[in-house]
């Protein structure tokens, strides 16, 4: 077949056009919570779901940002599965730093291996014995990293074994569109598919709250999060 031949055999071929690029929107905002989310007592339990206080424990230090430990995230849907997450070759890591879990709260996706480094002179024994990840990671000393993997989404609940007073919590979700408010308040959620979506507002010591939120193509939406707080039960 002679070179013209091939040139208008190829160009008689239907080739597919590449599949548009989805026009994703932007959620941006405020959180508002109240001031007693500061408080330096908080109630937690090996056994609790998110809002059932249980037995008295001290509230972990947010390092002057009291939106540390609330988490925004988007409820799963269908259209959220269009974007891939952003690649990192690092497992996030909950430490044990000065007889603490820092951080306090950690946001994870499903399928996302997490490090327990010890950070401390002392021995830990990291332990769950949530529903959505029972584990035990046994006894290790300072230098050493344990990894363990999340495939369930929901709130596992960490403790060590050593230390009662240690506590923390690991935020299993279906999909990457969440963010921890910054201190004022302030949170961006990008590359978001249009649609119709629930937005989730976290925190230890009440029921997440759900937020309806439209999202369309190539804009930004904005809105204010309330995150009011329940006074804790005395012991």
């Amino acid at each position: 077949m002679s070179a013209v031949a091939v040139i208008a055999l190829l160009a008689s071929m239907q080739v597919p056009p590449p599949a548009p690029a989805i026009d994703a929107g932007r959620l941006e905002g405020t959180a508002r919570i109240a001031p007693r989310l500061n408080s330096t007592r908080m109630r937690v339990r090996v056994y609790n779901e998110p809002g059932d206080l249980g037995a008295a424990a001290v509230s972990p230090p947010t390092g002057g940002n009291p939106f540390a430990n609330v988490v925004l995230y988007l409820e799963d849907a269908a259209g959220l599965k269009a974007l891939a997450p952003p690649e990192s070759s690092t497992a996030p890591a909950m430490r044990q730093h000065d007889e603490r879990f820092t951080p306090h709260v950690l946001a994870v996706t499903t399928g996302t291996s997490v490090s327990f480094p010890n950070d401390d002179p002392i021995y830990h024994n990291v332990f769950s014995l949530s529903r959505a990840r029972t584990f035990d990671l046994g006894r290790y000393p300072k230098g050493e990293t344990k990894f363990l993997r999340f495939d369930r989404t929901g709130v596992v609940q960490v403790f060590c074994h050593i230390h009662a007073d240690m506590n923390g919590y690991i935020l299993v979700l279906p999909n990457h569109y969440f963010v921890t408010p910054d201190s004022a308040g302030r949170f961006v959620l990008d590359g978001i598919p249009p649609g119709e979506y629930q937005l989730i507002a976290w925190h230890e010591r009440i029921r997440p709250i759900s937020t309806p939120v439209h999202v369309s193509a190539g804009q930004t939406t904005t809105l204010e999060v309330s995150i009011p707080l329940t006074e804790p039960t005395k012991p």
